[in-house]
């Protein structure tokens, strides 16, 4: 891989030795051949324009030749002021990205002053945009096609109720009409015309923002099939002289046909001819070509597998998940063309016989996915979707986050995790600065309200931590002394973490006021070195468990089995109050703690999600300045490197792709976005 001349190790990029990236992910999924060819050359351009910096879905920008404000002055219905836009990419490749994303959108800004987008009079269009099919558009954000209306029309807060858009007022003071274009049929905007600038104090700008796109409507598209006798059936396979065909499968049965198309004589069958085998054999009049990957485990294992078989005149290839690349060279001599006549059945065979039974998805051949979902829907003994999402072996939400089923694929719930992203796996990271602290405050106990006895049930919080105590945290600071966390009671009673002068870490209970408190210290080490450290704090009874980064794992005993009653707050960074601490606690409560706290986990409670989700609520309070950020990563801070410019791939032919799918291969991780 090259970025702007320079070879990149995408593994270094991928383990975070390398650079310092936010909110970047490479997708390896989708990259494909051109049947064919003999050659591949892919471009990625990598575009993060107008996107926030927490956002959970990954973008596809596609930019054009102008994304800049353009003023206008001096065009007319006449002779009108025209800007055609060229995007990085084809006609070809923008059709199929828009078609196959769940979601795209174009921001259309458009600043005015004595500038009409329509007539007054007769409401024809003095301006309008076109397709990419060519077709003039004359609706500007927040309307379906065919309404001439633009988004204050829709907000109902347009500067003027006589007219659907701000500009038709025609008032000598600058107005806006910015709207979100997401009808995808007719994305992206390839024209725009403005013919109303030519009257005096007349002067229009605007804006056509990149192409966003995100998600892919097609990767979880699936079909579970029932019966061995039913079938889904497509258009005769395209495969004369070359042909690729991938998808996923899941299933429990020993043997069943993926896919097979006949001719006469000639066929083209995928299959799963044993538990742990995976066939693919094909006959152009030579006799029949079979390729066989063979794993060391079982595949009806009920997990998501991938499969990629390919033919051309010259070679063919079966690849299975990460197993060794199967190939064969075709013969010197002999026929070259498959010729086929049949429909392409999926799921099982024309003779009802080794159907296939389990979920197949993500189907594609030739570069197309095809409509697995839709064609199910009029199938008997076939179901559009494939349940069972969350209840295989792998775990597909990562740090306590709870998978949901949904008919097409799953969503991860990370209410509960320290972590957010889609798979709870994104680090959640706010910088202190001096003075600064984050406090959860606790519900107050009932039986606090009631008569202050302990020994009374307190509240479901408190409940949630008798006799144990789970903390979870990251940090990178230079400061000593620091407070880490503080857990404190409504009877003076608490548990600290906290960086001693000698910026070792210590870890304080205090479980009765009358008694002196425990200490432990993992490590003698100065941990406020700027690096990021990783603290796991897990108390059961006596027992206190403590594991810092990846190599120092200590066991205590507390002095008691006594539980932290009647909790009242949680406090990262500075703490205000004495709360029955110790003098060297309090030492470090009043310094509080500048730098980067990371995924902070107290049982079922997530402070940082919490105080940037919730900034109103009751609960959370913040003091002092603090930001979000990614100080979190495990990537050094002081690197930094540019990601603009283009990423390319040039594959000479089958023999080198086998080297290539090995690293693709690879890549091919949850890390990256592949399932």
């Amino acid at each position: 891989m090259i970025i702007n001349n320079h070879i990149v190790d995408l593994f270094q990029v991928q383990q975070g030795l390398l650079g310092n990236y936010s909110e970047l992910q490479f997708d390896t999924c989708g990259i494909q051949d051109s049947p064919g060819q003999t050659s591949i050359v892919i471009v990625l351009v990598l575009d993060t324009w107008g996107q926030p910096a927490t956002t959970d879905k990954v973008w596809t920008v596609v930019a054009h030749n102008n994304t800049e404000l353009m003023k206008v002055k001096g065009s007319t219905l006449q002779r009108p002021y025209t800007m055609r836009f060229n995007y990085s990419a084809s006609t070809e490749q923008l059709s199929t990205l828009v078609t196959k994303s769940e979601h795209c959108q174009q921001e259309v800004v458009y600043r005015c002053r004595k500038s009409r987008l329509f007539n007054t009079w007769d409401g024809t269009p003095l301006s309008w945009w076109v397709d990419r099919s060519g077709e003039r558009r004359t609706y500007w954000g927040g309307f379906l096609p065919g309404v001439q209306q633009c988004s204050c029309s829709l907000d109902e807060n347009c500067i003027d109720m006589n007219y659907f858009c701000n500009c038709d007022a025609d008032r000598e003071s600058w107005a806006n009409d910015t709207g979100i274009l997401s009808y995808k049929d007719h994305l992206p905007v390839s024209e725009i015309t403005i013919g109303d600038t030519n009257r005096t104090g007349s002067e229009a700008a605007y804006r056509i923002g990149p192409l966003h796109c995100y998600g892919d409507r097609f990767f979880w598209n699936a079909a579970s099939f029932y019966q061995e006798s039913s079938y889904l059936h497509f258009p005769t396979l395209q495969a004369e002289l070359s042909t690729d065909i991938s998808f996923y499968f899941k299933t429990t049965a020993p043997t069943g046909i993926f896919l097979e198309n006949l001719g006469i004589r000639d066929f083209i069958r995928v299959e799963l001819s044993s538990p742990s085998t995976v066939t693919f054999s094909f006959d152009v009049g030579n006799g029949p070509v079979v390729l066989a990957a063979k794993s060391h485990v079982p595949l009806n294992d009920k997990q998501w597998h991938y499969v990629r078989a390919e033919r051309n005149v010259k070679e063919a290839s079966l690849q299975v998940d990460q197993l060794p690349l199967r190939y064969a060279e075709a013969p010197a001599d002999g026929h070259r063309r498959l010729q086929l006549n049949s429909q392409l059945f999926v799921g099982g065979t024309a003779s009802r016989q080794h159907g296939f039974l389990g979920c197949i998805r993500a189907l594609s051949t030739n570069g197309l996915t095809l409509d697995l979902e839709e064609r199910a829907k009029m199938t008997p003994g076939v179901s559009a979707g494939c349940p069972g999402h969350c209840s295989g072996h792998s775990s597909l939400c990562s740090n306590r986050g709870r998978c949901i089923e949904r008919n097409s694929g799953y969503a991860c719930d990370c209410t509960h995790s320290a972590y957010g992203g889609p798979h709870c796996k994104k680090e959640v990271s706010m910088s202190f600065e001096t003075g600064s602290s984050v406090v959860y405050t606790f519900q107050e106990p009932f039986s606090v309200m009631r008569n202050g006895s302990a020994q009374s049930s307190p509240t479901s919080h408190a409940q949630s931590s008798r006799f144990r105590e789970n903390v979870a945290l990251s940090f990178r600071t230079t400061q000593i002394p620091a407070m880490l966390l503080a857990v404190t009671t409504f009877y003076q009673e608490y548990m600290a973490i906290i960086l001693a002068h000698n910026g070792s870490l210590q870890i304080w209970y205090r479980l009765n006021r009358e008694w002196r408190p425990d200490v432990f210290i993992p490590t003698p080490e100065n941990l406020a070195d700027g690096q990021l450290h990783w603290v796991r704090v897990h108390r059961e009874g006596r027992d206190v468990y403590a594991q810092i980064d990846k190599d120092i794992n200590q066991k205590y005993s507390l002095s008691s089995e006594v539980e932290l009653n009647t909790i009242r707050s949680l406090t990262l960074g500075k703490v205000t109050g004495n709360f029955g601490m110790e003098e060297e606690v309090m030492q470090a409560g009043s310094k509080g703690f500048v730098g980067c706290l990371s995924s902070v986990q107290f049982n079922n409670v997530v402070p940082l999600k919490a105080a940037l989700l919730n900034r109103g609520s009751s609960l959370v309070s913040i003091r002092g300045r603090m930001f979000e950020s990614n100080c979190g990563a495990s990537a050094d801070v002081t690197t930094s490197h540019s990601l603009s410019g283009e990423l390319y791939f040039y594959i000479p032919n089958l023999k080198m792709k086998k080297k290539i799918r090995k690293l693709i291969g690879k890549l091919k991780s949850p890390h990256l976005g592949c399932q």
